[in-house]
């Protein structure tokens, strides 16, 4: 039997849990081409952006291609079920007529067809029933379905990669922002078919208004006179809100073009005093408007804009051309608003992409009916199991110490911690006076936490902790470290936490203070926002509790152990790792790789590794220093060394899937073999995609949904929906507070363990009940959880005068990255 993939192949199917049916957003292709398609390369020039080309071509096929219906993806890709008549190449002349509106004359493009290939797809049927592995030309015929399906809307819609959008029930944002629906399609191979996933997805978009009333929302003013006075700050930060905005003009009349201009910048002074030159004479815009068309301006304390060969406009007659995303980013009150756009239960959620259907309207498509290409429009219902929840414990003193979580949820009434840490040398630093924070307040708010952390099994000998008033706005370094001595002083002994309060909007002042603590004094911190200790709740006190405990080496809760064989049999490693990398426009900031391992046989206590990249590659380059460190400190830590890797890697996409394989796995083997020679653990290396766009929905809610209409914690799903033949499951392991829940998508690239499905769908979901922070199960394993919170953690470590920028919080810039401390890499510091 040949070898059908180069990754993991499935074990067969998991049979553990109470079995229930479900619908997902697949729809199954139910007839698609068998015959081969014919693939040709067509160059059009002048060249021009897609959205033309598409324009061009479609003129093109109305006039010249014999009524064969070609798809074209925008680019230099032609696909035909037929072969055009004229062989293998042909060149002709497209005329794009001429425009009235705006003025423009027609325009002659040149277009060279030529064939390059042809697509075998009865070679995409033997590899959705495993009979044939995975090739350039398989990939290739899903490929040219994905342009089949994308090739209508995107001349009817506004097109951003696999998403169209629709203006259809947008709704406003606050700052001149309104979010659109977007709906999301892609081709998936599964088990004997093809199926279409189709999702919802929103963007922000400019409102077509009035510039000037646009001006007016993204200044947040209450009218135009209140921009009588633009202050330099606003000037700036409006025209970094409209660069490159597309405007069209009205100053002319409504029957004259509306010509288009894209904004450069803004006039530094009011459209009464912007000068320039006409035939020798100097003007200012407000008399030339006068004098040329008649038109007194309304608004000559506003700027002007600047198009195109340093044009002045006045902004009142421009008006913005519809549809342009909105390309920065949203504040906190456009964030909250779009996240109520797009929060919605299952069931609606469900609803709208049935919406979407209708209109991508699939069995109206005249391309779809040449290819012979079929889809189904009832959701596809899947059979899924939910996997029973382990078995918790806490202290043994505890009055509860031994129970099974209920809906993914628990509390800590009645528990106390596992293994309880011992606080001795602490303080704590306020930033804020003490007239704002009086002495007070703060010591009540100490003694309640400090009850509510031994009354859960941690030891506090040292109560009253020296309390430091300190100022938020500068000299952070120096006042943390004054206040780290004062805490090995007053304990004398060196210094394990350092609480600090923050004032309730302190995300910049948290970053310093992460940065020197952890890189600089190495020391663990507890940040508080000041807002919770005005009135101290025993149950926020109970979860700042669980943060402190695991910080100071400290185990809340663990699995039990019969349920997590893999790991307590024998001495094993589970890892976790991630990548971030800068958000787009950050040229300098670095990319970060994190790899996390648990050090103990419970899988409850980790260390990092972190490595600060250039560049955005995906592979992690010093991914094998980073496992010989972790392996050494498991080895400090247990006394032996694991015979066992499960390795979980976060932030890998398919096409890549190759590639790391490859290369990372050959560094987790040189890791183990620079150790020693004859050291060859087992690897398992499972990726882990949170990004994707496969959405559970169950059948019925009554019976089989939680208290949200969410298919329940411990949802898996290992058929119909997944690869044809690779170890792959999705796993919906945490309860939902809102919304839609998303599943986490497990995919296994290597298996040298010989896990069965339903060994390595039950530890990875028992896994997800022992997060550190929090008393729920969470949504994707946690090592990959927590290599995610040490990459975003290092974003704070870059030191220099970025911090005084309030619009970059995360240390953009090109300062220097600090390391962080070794001691705390060996604890849980970054929860």
């Amino acid at each position: 039997m040949f070898n059908v993939t180069e990754f993991g192949k499935r074990p067969g199917f998991g049979r553990l849990g109470r079995p229930i049916r479900i619908r997902t957003n697949y729809f199954e292709i139910t007839n698609f081409p068998d015959s081969n398609i014919h693939h040709y390369d067509i160059v059009i020039s002048p060249e021009v952006p897609p959205t033309l080309n598409r324009k061009i071509f479609q003129i093109a096929t109305e006039n010249s291609f014999y009524g064969i219906k070609a798809i074209f993806d925008g680019r230099r890709n032609v696909y035909t079920i037929r072969p055009f008549p004229f062989g293998d190449a042909q060149a002709l002349d497209v005329t794009i007529p001429e425009d009235n509106a705006s003025r423009r004359i027609p325009r002659i493009f040149k277009m060279k067809i030529k064939k390059v290939n042809e697509i075998n797809m009865e070679e995409v049927y033997r590899f959705l029933d495993g009979r044939s592995s995975i090739s350039s030309n398989i990939l290739t015929g899903i490929m040219v379905l994905n342009v089949l399906i994308h090739h209508k809307p995107s001349r009817e819609y506004l097109k951003v990669g696999r998403v169209f959008y629709t203006n259809q029930g947008s709704q406003s944002l606050s700052g001149g922002v309104e979010v659109w629906q977007g709906y999301f399609q892609s081709i998936r191979p599964t088990p004997r078919k093809l199926m279409i996933n189709i999702d919802l997805h929103a963007t922000a978009f400019y409102e077509s208004d009035s510039l000037v009333q646009l001006v007016v929302k993204i200044l947040n003013k209450r009218s135009v006179e209140d921009l009588r006075e633009i202050q330099e700050r606003d000037r700036v930060k409006l025209e970094k809100c409209l660069k490159n905005l597309k405007i069209y003009v009205t100053h002319r009349g409504e029957s004259a073009p509306r010509r288009r201009f894209k904004i450069t910048k803004l006039t530094n002074t009011p459209a009464s005093s912007t000068m320039f030159e006409v035939n020798g004479q100097r003007i200012d815009v407000v008399t030339y408007f006068n004098n040329t068309y008649g038109r007194s301006l309304q608004y000559p304390f506003l700027p002007c804009v600047i198009v195109r060969m340093n044009s002045y406009l006045p902004m009142e007659i421009c008006n913005v051309v519809g549809g342009q995303r909105y390309m920065h980013k949203l504040n906190k009150r456009q964030i909250a608003e779009m996240i109520k756009f797009t929060r919605q239960p299952p069931s609606s959620r469900a609803d709208k992409i049935n919406q979407g259907l209708q209109i991508l309207d699939y069995r109206q498509n005249e391309y779809m009916q040449q290819f012979d290409f079929r889809v189904s429009t009832e959701m596809t219902i899947t059979q899924a199991r939910v996997l029973p929840a382990p078995t918790l414990h806490y202290h043994s003193a505890s009055k509860e110490d031994t129970f099974i979580p209920k809906d993914g949820l628990w509390n800590l009434r009645n528990k106390k911690v596992a293994i309880g840490a011992t606080l001795s040398s602490w303080a704590c630093a306020v930033f804020g006076s003490e007239r704002d924070y009086p002495i007070g307040t703060i010591q009540n708010f100490i003694r309640e936490l400090v009850n509510t952390c031994q009354d859960a099994g941690m030891n506090i000998p040292n109560r009253n902790p020296p309390i430091l008033h300190c100022n938020p706005q500068g000299g952070i370094e120096n006042s943390l470290r004054q206040v780290w001595v004062r805490a090995g002083n007053s304990a004398k002994s060196k210094p394990q936490l350092i609480l600090c309060i923050l004032p309730n909007i302190g995300g910049i002042l948290y970053a310093e203070i992460k940065r020197v603590c952890d890189t600089l004094i190495g020391v663990a911190t507890q940040c508080i926002q000041s807002r919770h200790i005005m009135r101290a709740i025993r149950i926020y006190c109970a979860n700042v509790c669980l943060k402190i405990n695991v910080k100071l080496g400290g185990e809340n809760s663990f699995i039990d152990p019969s349920q997590i064989p893999f790991i307590t049999q024998r001495p094993t490693i589970i890892m976790g790792a991630d990548v971030t990398h800068p958000a787009p426009g950050e040229q300098n900031t670095p990319s970060i790789a994190a790899v996390t391992a648990s050090m103990d046989a419970k899988a409850s206590r980790y260390a990092a590794s972190i490595r600060i990249r250039s560049g955005r590659q995906e592979v992690i380059g010093d991914l094998a220093e980073m496992v010989k460190e972790l392996l050494k400190t498991f080895y400090q830590t247990c006394g032996r060394k694991p015979e066992r890797i499960l390795f979980y890697r976060d932030g890998v996409s398919e096409g890549q899937f190759s590639i790391v394989l490859n290369e990372e796995i050959r560094a987790i083997k040189d890791a183990c073999m620079s150790l020693d020679g004859r050291y060859k653990p087992t690897i398992t290396f499972v990726v882990v995609q949170k990004r994707h766009h496969t959405r559970f929905f169950p059948i019925d809610t009554g019976i089989d949904g939680d208290r949200t209409g969410n298919c329940p914690s411990g949802t898996v799903v290992d058929s119909t929906i997944v690869h044809p033949f690779e170890f792959d499951f999705y796993l919906q392991s945490h309860p939902s507070l809102q919304g839609i829940s998303r599943p986490a998508h497990y995919h296994v690239l290597l298996d040298e363990n010989g896990f069965n499905a339903d060994s390595l769908q039950t530890l990875t979901y028992n896994l997800c009940y022992n997060f550190a922070r929090c008393t729920r199960a969470v949504s994707i394993v946690p090592p990959v959880h927590y290599a995610s919170l040490v990459c975003r953690r290092a974003r704070f470590y870059a030191s220099g005068e970025n911090w005084s920028n309030p619009d970059t919080p995360e240390g953009v810039g090109s300062a220097s990255y600090g390391v962080v401390k070794s001691e705390l890499l060996k604890t849980m510091y970054f929860i």
